[in-house]
């Protein structure tokens, strides 16, 4: 087993529409590494040293090396191909989707409208890990060394607001870190109305978008 590898960043590609590839010289050897695509804007430039924790997988007789940032990605990793029906690139899809926290969130909330904006996971999928996942991330967050904030509208309101941000070309990522905002800095009430939540989000959205440089 490789839990990780230490070595210099050799060269980063694209390789097909969704995949990564990145090359780590280890010991005078290069190890080509399938990464998720927030882990490729996150390394240094060619010829830095990192580490990277890494899980291998034989698929149809053939030996795959996938690379991730921390053992808690890594972890996550697993847990989402121990789900029937999801295999390495849809569980890639749904880590560059979201934030760990956000994503695990996610998950243990069942709130299948947020996992279904990742490229390849359909509805059904996002609630056979919901159903298969939620009792086991409960329990695998402690450990993680993170906790899942319950923030945000209620459940009833919460799936209305999230169809209409992401019908006004909102990411996934960006509507789950303003329903937070709106929720920590604003104080919105969970029961509010959806013209509310929607009214405030787009506004930190839009602010956030005017500071962007």
């Amino acid at each position: 087993m490789i839990s990780y590898l230490k070595g210099i960043v050799a060269g980063i590609q694209n390789v097909g529409t969704n995949r990564v590839l990145l090359t780590l010289e280890v010991n005078g050897m290069g190890y080509d590494l399938q990464i998720p695509q927030r882990l490729a804007k996150q390394l240094p430039t060619t010829g830095d040293l990192v580490q990277i924790f890494t899980h291998y997988q034989v698929r149809e007789e053939i030996p795959l090396l996938y690379g991730f940032s921390s053992p808690a990605e890594r972890d996550l990793f697993r847990h989402l191909l121990s789900v029937s029906g999801v295999g390495a690139a849809s569980a890639i899809a749904l880590l560059d989707t979201l934030e760990l926290p956000d994503l695990v969130q996610a998950i243990i909330a069942a709130n299948t409208q947020i996992l279904i904006q990742a490229p390849g996971v359909g509805k059904k999928i996002a609630e056979r890990i919901c159903l298969e996942l939620k009792a086991k991330l409960i329990e695998w967050r402690k450990s993680a060394g993170f906790f899942v904030a319950t923030e945000g509208p209620a459940p009833g309101i919460l799936e209305e607001v999230q169809m209409t941000l992401f019908a006004l070309g909102y990411t996934a990522h960006e509507v789950t870190h303003a329903l937070h905002f709106v929720s920590q800095e604003i104080g919105l009430p969970k029961d509010a109305y959806v013209e509310d939540w929607i009214k405030q989000a787009i506004a930190h959205l839009s602010s956030s978008e005017q500071v962007s440089p």
